[in-house]
């Protein structure tokens, strides 16, 4: 291995955040004014998934709402898998969180007497999202976060870097390991926050870049800790059908303004269902989803709902149609459902701490019980402010850890998530059953052992395909053909690197197993 870069040296023996969206900014700057190391894999700002949320933040700000019926909307959403207690003192913290924001600098949509301006999305039962700019929430708070970030001294900030692997020694955290454009460094840190997002680019059709392939699910499993929930990965009904990748996404606060899902000529198919277009994204993915495989294309339609208004309520929306020949004042957009959201994720406490001393997790890589099996919408930003500073508080709060030894490790090569992607897509899409996740097992789990390049994304993979196998009920985004009915007693999986590889051998030892996998 390499000599420590220039950039990485003298930066050993403090906390560590890999991740540079919502999530992660939240916690470096709550952090100060302990010096704190931030590991980004691109310039700040310029990726991961936080900048390219759409909709906004939920926060019970209204003068009909409170946290309680934010918490029963959460609740129904999650289909019996939240952590009520968690999702309360979430969703409780929220609109702190928001003040917070707009005190440093957060340029939040507000109505003509200088109030926020509330926006309604499926599933909430009263007008709760705060958005920026229309649909650019999740650009303006990376902004305005990357920008304090940058301005507290106590944040040294390294982009253009890649964490292959957390070390351990004794069972705790004791260094990461880095790659960037000189070589090779063993970062020395007793505290290591993950914040790296979610899974989509494991999908053909993600709204997530291709940096989010599950890594954080990978380093942490491989440092031993228990992960939860892995099965549940949200499909947002309306991604802007196209060839482009990742795909965009057409914000479910179109059709909170009154936009309709309709078919070639007309038909509204979502009419009979209870909420219709604003029932939970679950719900209107398979719905979509079905209408596909029967051979007809769907159209998001806004004509008469916002019409001439459309750019104006809308505009990152309407310049991503606009590139894709579309106008939305007087066309219908084309969608399909996309990989977009993973509920799944790290299992951590009520203050971010995984099952391993030293490390924490916040924002989309972290399961809190917040989102249960099915994420109500627009609850993820606030997660990741709210959660991102309770990390730091749980961090700055913990006893000083002795420094970190300078162990020997093997830099693991660049990862790619392309093998991983044609199985992934194939067997843990909108719908499932049993014969597909064998097969994904089967195909997975020899990737997830080998050093290639493909074995972080095909053990994220693997270890999402082992859940699913073992959740024989649908609930929420989870949707087993094989099982179509949802049990009575709603459990949490969990699992580890050695359980996901005892499966995987169990499944393929046995030969009526092989040769159900042919």
């Amino acid at each position: 291995m390499t000599a420590v870069t220039g950039s990485l040296a003298g930066l050993d023996d403090r906390p560590v955040i890999i991740g540079g969206g919502v999530a992660g900014l939240s916690a470096a700057l709550f952090l100060a004014p302990r010096p704190v190391v931030l590991l980004t894999r691109a310039l700040l700002g310029d990726d991961g998934s936080s900048p390219l949320a759409q909709g906004g933040m939920a926060a019970s700000m209204g003068e009909d709402d409170d946290a309680e019926l934010h918490l029963a909307d959460t609740l129904a959403a999650g289909d019996g898998l939240c952590d009520a207690d968690m999702a309360r003192r979430i969703l409780s913290a929220a609109p702190a969180a928001i003040s917070d924001l707009a005190a440093i600098g957060t340029r939040f949509d507000r109505d003509r007497g200088g109030r926020l301006a509330l926006g309604l999305e499926a599933a909430h039962s009263r007008r709760r999202i705060v958005h920026a700019h229309g649909d650019a929430t999740g650009r303006e708070l990376v902004r305005a976060l990357a920008a304090a970030v940058r301005a507290c001294p106590s944040v040294t900030v390294v982009e253009g870097v890649e964490v292959r692997r957390l070390v351990t020694a004794d069972g705790a955290i004791a260094g990461v390991l880095v790659a960037g454009g000189h070589g090779g460094a063993l970062l020395r840190t007793r505290q290591v926050v993950l914040a790296t997002g979610g899974v989509g680019a494991l999908f053909e059709h993600t709204t997530n870049p291709d940096s989010s392939f599950g890594l954080g699910l990978a380093l942490a499993a491989r440092a031993g800790a228990e992960l939860a929930d892995l099965e549940f990965v949200q499909f947002h009904p309306t991604a802007l059908a196209g060839g482009a990748r990742p795909l965009s996404l057409v914000s479910e606060a179109v059709r909170g303004e009154g936009a309709l899902l309709v078919t070639a000529d007309g038909t509204r198919f979502l009419a009979h269902v209870p909420g219709a277009e604003l029932a939970p994204r679950d719900v209107v993915a398979r719905a979509v989803w079905a209408e596909l495989m029967a051979g007809r294309e769907v159209f998001l339609d806004a004509r008469a709902a916002l019409g001439a208004g459309f750019a104006a309520r809308f505009p990152a929306i309407a310049g991503l149609c606009a590139a894709a020949g579309v106008d939305p004042a007087r066309q219908p957009i084309p969608i399909r459902p996309a990989a977009h959201y993973h509920m799944g994720g790290i299992a951590v406490d009520a203050d971010g701490r995984s099952t391993v001393e030293g490390l924490w997790a916040c924002g989309e890589v972290a399961s809190t019980g917040l989102h249960g099996a099915n994420r109500l919408a627009s609850n993820s930003l606030v997660e990741g402010a709210v959660c991102g500073r309770w990390v730091a508080e749980s961090i700055a709060g913990a006893p000083p850890a002795p420094p970190a030894r300078r162990l020997p490790a093997e830099m693991p090569p660049a990862p790619d998530a392309a093998p991983a992607r044609a199985v992934v897509s194939r067997h843990l899409g909108v719908l499932r059953d049993a014969e597909g996740l064998k097969a994904a097992i089967a195909a997975l789990a020899p990737l997830a052992r080998a050093a290639g390049p493909a074995a972080d994304p095909a053990l994220a993979g693997l270890m999402m395909a082992v859940c699913a196998l073992g959740r024989e009920e649908s609930r929420g985004a989870h949707s087993r053909t094989d099982f179509p009915a949802t049990t009575a007693r709603a459990l949490r999986s969990r699992i580890t690197l050695e359980q996901a590889h005892a499966a995987a051998e169990t499944l393929t030892a046995s030969p009526a197993a092989r040769a159900g996998l042919h």
